[in-house]
């Protein structure tokens, strides 16, 4: 995914510019669920699977719809609706494509704010190391968390802090 490393200029039809910085900007074409995503650029569809986060399952076959995942879902749905602008960033110390070929990214949203820590925020996502190798910003991802965690929001409030119960 080479082009993952550059730089789209958007078309200036009235839509909102996407964020500004390093990475690949593209446009979201539909959430998943809470932690995955599918997006759109340089004529490419593909699927990303937001780096260092973690959310309650609702599609993994074979698993029951976790608890909070539907909360996670609706969560992403607003931050990142069909259509939005957004701004992918790979993390130099993770792989580029997971094992079902998703694209790993951190996702800028076009206000400037990371949606990984906007998910964490809300409570209805965790932090998530895979391999045993933290991501960049694990420390930033961490913090918003961890104030989730001690106010009480999402997950932490409605599922008593597991992040994989079945649903009630």
């Amino acid at each position: 995914m080479a082009a993952a490393l550059s730089v789209l200029a958007w078309p200036s039809r009235g839509h909102r510019s996407p964020p500004r910085g390093p990475g690949l900007a593209a446009e979201v074409v539909r959430p998943v669920d809470g932690d995955t995503l599918v997006a759109r650029a340089g004529g490419r569809t593909f699927y990303v699977r937001l780096l260092g986060i973690d959310t309650p399952e609702t599609h993994r076959p074979g698993t029951p719809v976790e608890c909070g995942g539907p909360e996670a879902s609706n969560a992403m749905d607003a931050l990142a609706p069909a259509g939005a602008r957004i701004r992918l960033e790979s993390d130099p110390t993770q792989d580029r494509m997971d094992r079902y070929g998703r694209l790993l990214a951190y996702v800028w949203l076009a206000d400037g704010r990371l949606l990984e820590t906007a998910q964490l925020e809300s409570g209805w996502a965790t932090t998530y190391v895979y391999a045993g190798r933290p991501v960049s910003l694990f420390p930033r991802l961490a913090a918003a968390a961890r104030q989730a965690r001690v106010t009480h929001r999402g997950v932490w409030s409605a599922c008593g802090g597991d992040f994989h119960s079945a649903s009630g």
